[in-house]
């Protein structure tokens, strides 16, 4: 069983889809869903696994320095995704891909394209990053802020204090550039074309 998962139309650039293959008999399944040697996985330096109540709404987020790769274990997850990088062919690009534990895909996440996470029921998420976590590099805003453009119906949705008090995304952009003309380096290109 490898079916595909939900996918939007048009992907922001370097937002990269990599379907995994379920091996299943009478026992339950297996999925590999990490080898170094895939084009579309980052180099992690730490693994996170995250359990979601229905409802949860975890971002909107933003990193200057960081990518992320995830992989819905269980149950589903909306990956709504925003790309707020001057410079990329598809600034300001919105999409919603609605990811699912029995249909497995990886997803890499690069530096300047913001993400919120959506879980409609119980679920399990595991993802990477490659670089380690930093203050600094988590930025930010209101999960309907309607800057961001987003296809999905969400409401009302469980959050963190955080993402609660979270800013406008025009605040949130300005801090992207901001930093990224501090740093003096623009957000790392990715490996490779989406697919899916």
């Amino acid at each position: 069983m490898n079916q595909q998962p939900a996918q939007a139309d048009r992907l922001p650039d370097g937002v990269l889809i990599a379907p995994l293959e379920l091996h299943e008999d009478e026992r339950g399944c297996l999925a590999e869903i990490y080898r170094r040697s895939w084009p579309t996985v980052i180099s992690p330096v730490q693994w996170n696994a995250v359990h979601s109540r229905p409802g949860t709404l975890r971002g909107f987020h933003l990193h200057v320095r960081h990518s992320d790769y995830l992989v819905t274990v269980s149950g589903r997850m909306l990956l709504a995704l925003r790309d707020v990088r001057p410079e990329s062919p598809t600034h300001e690009l919105s999409a919603v891909l609605d990811l699912r534990g029995d249909r497995p895909v990886g997803v890499t996440i690069p530096p300047g394209v913001g993400h919120a996470f959506y879980f409609p029921e119980p679920s399990f998420l595991v993802y990477s990053v490659d670089e380690y976590w930093s203050p600094l590099d988590e930025l930010g805003c209101h999960w309907n802020d309607d800057a961001l453009q987003l296809p999905w119906s969400v409401e009302d949705p469980v959050l963190s204090p955080r993402d609660r008090e979270a800013g406008s995304y025009k605040e949130m952009v300005e801090e992207f550039l901001r930093q990224t003309r501090l740093s003096g380096d623009a957000p790392r290109p990715h490996m490779g074309a989406s697919r899916g």
